[in-house]
């Protein structure tokens, strides 16, 4: 599976198997968006990336060849060291590997999983907490669609109203719908959020506070 954003190689058996991933960054923090704003917890950005949104701040998750393999017992050991129980799993695309491996030996340590997913792969592991952020690049699956506790659409230009619509009205009833600034547009775009969730109040902002705050 190759193409021009350096896809990851799923036939190296020690990613295909979910025992070993490529890890960008992990660390612990405060969660700054999103339904669990505030929270404590533990981030693992995992590295390798096919949606390519040319407003991504990571752009160095991308290529999964560039980051080191850990075992799911590494990354889960480090994730317990820490007070807060929340481990966000993100990337890159993190649904690109099978990660029924990590959610297990991260359960095993008591902690509660969380994954930031585009969607846009099939939906692998026991998540306590699923938060689809849809991408027009490449749009996500039923699967995870039915399965997102939280649908956080990225308002880049005033279109994307309309679009985020279109999710809104595929999730379940119980998920909580965000509409979130993109950052280098957050001066112009917040205030039309704020008008939007004040006509259509089944919508919350989400903003990212950790920026605001200077949080890695």
């Amino acid at each position: 599976m190759q193409n021009n954003k350096q896809t990851p190689i799923l036939d190296n058996l020690q990613i295909a198997d979910g025992n070993n991933l490529p890890v960008m960054e992990h660390f612990y923090t405060l969660q700054g968006e999103g339904y669990h704003q505030g929270k404590a917890a533990y981030f693992i950005r995992l590295g390798g990336c096919t949606v390519g949104c040319h407003w991504c701040d990571v752009k160095e998750s991308w290529d999964a060849q560039a980051h080191p393999l850990m075992s799911v017992a590494e990354i889960a050991t480090a994730a317990n060291q820490y007070a807060g129980r929340i481990a966000v799993v993100t990337g890159g695309e993190p649904l690109i590997y099978p990660l029924d491996k990590l959610c297990h030996a991260l359960h095993q340590a008591g902690m509660h999983t969380h994954i930031e997913t585009s969607g846009s792969y099939p939906l692998s592991g026991n998540w306590d907490w699923i938060c689809l952020s849809p991408k027009k690049f490449k749009a996500p699956l039923p699967d995870v669609i039915a399965a997102a506790n939280e649908l956080k659409v990225v308002i880049f230009h005033p279109s994307d109203f309309a679009w985020a619509e279109q999710y809104a009205a595929l999730v379940s009833p119980n998920c909580k719908l965000y509409l979130q600034p993109e950052w280098s547009r957050a001066e112009q775009n917040t205030p039309l959020i704020i008008e939007y969730v004040k006509k259509y109040p089944k919508w919350c902002i989400s903003l990212q506070v950790h920026k605001y705050m200077n949080i890695p």
